[in-house]
């Protein structure tokens, strides 16, 4: 997918060169507005809505570090199809959001903004129905080098156990020390659900209560993995199926309660 970043500021700039050094975005290109002094090798704009016009049908996502408002009146000149935009990302300044904006399932949108989420620790905001109607979501802990077939089938006996289908289940979720386990990635591709990173801090932290495990904590120096990661993943979560194993791969799975109570 190729990708482009444009940003406003020296603390967008700083964000979108996190970006470009992960692994996930090794072929985007940056665009900076002139006034920036971050990244002197970026590409420069004046004008941002400019810009747009420019770009938007050059790449299959843009990723933009900007408030919201400025963004939709960039990019809403230029709108055609859902099936030939490309997907839109808006991130803040302070990279907590990355909120699928345009595009979420043809345009990848909401992937996107799962992936630059993973990359700075934010929350990925999806809107699109289908999607945010789902209310599972699966832990997964894993042994180094596990197979993305050993993952897949530990996911499947899980939900199986809980008496509940793949089509309800919204994102895998892990720690981000697993960002370079392949075999994890491709289960997600094969599932056709994302992969959500939980930041390791997070784990520690946390008041949520789940299983802790003494060979985890020995390993990865960290509580668990799957609990905590279903958990955390989602929001007003419960766990309704707690850690089991199979094949080395450790799987969890939790609810959310998605209507918030009066």
């Amino acid at each position: 997918m190729k990708i482009a970043i444009i940003s406003l500021s020296d603390a967008g700039a700083r964000i979108a060169a996190r970006l470009a050094t992960s692994p996930t975005f090794t072929a985007c290109e940056i665009f900076l507005h002139a006034d920036v002094t971050e990244l002197p090798a970026a590409r420069r704009f004046q004008r941002i809505v400019d810009l747009t016009g420019e770009i938007f049908a050059q790449f299959q996502g843009l990723v933009y570090i900007a408030p919201v408002g400025l963004v939709v009146r960039a990019i809403a000149p230029r709108l055609q199809h859902k099936t030939t935009d490309p997907g839109v990302v808006v991130v803040d300044v302070g990279a907590r959001w990355a909120i699928s904006l345009l595009g979420g399932h043809e345009g990848g949108a909401n992937d996107l903004a799962v992936a630059v989420a993973n990359v700075l620790g934010a929350e990925p905001i999806v809107t699109t129905s289908t999607e945010a109607a789902k209310d599972l979501i699966v832990g997964v802990g894993c042994r180094r080098g596990a197979s993305a077939e050993a993952i897949v089938a530990a996911v499947r006996s899980a939900l199986q156990t809980a008496g509940c289908q793949l089509a309800q289940v919204r994102l895998l979720a892990s720690a981000d020390l697993k960002a370079d386990e392949t075999g994890l990635f491709h289960a997600a591709e094969t599932l056709g659900i994302p992969l959500r990173l939980i930041a390791s801090d997070e784990i520690v932290a946390t008041i949520q209560v789940f299983q802790h495990s003494a060979f985890v904590q020995d390993k990865v120096n960290l509580p668990a993995v799957a609990e905590p990661a279903a958990l955390l993943a989602g929001r007003r979560t419960r766990l309704i199926l707690p850690k089991m194993i199979a094949n080395g791969v450790t799987v969890a799975i939790a609810r959310e309660n998605c209507m918030p109570s009066a």
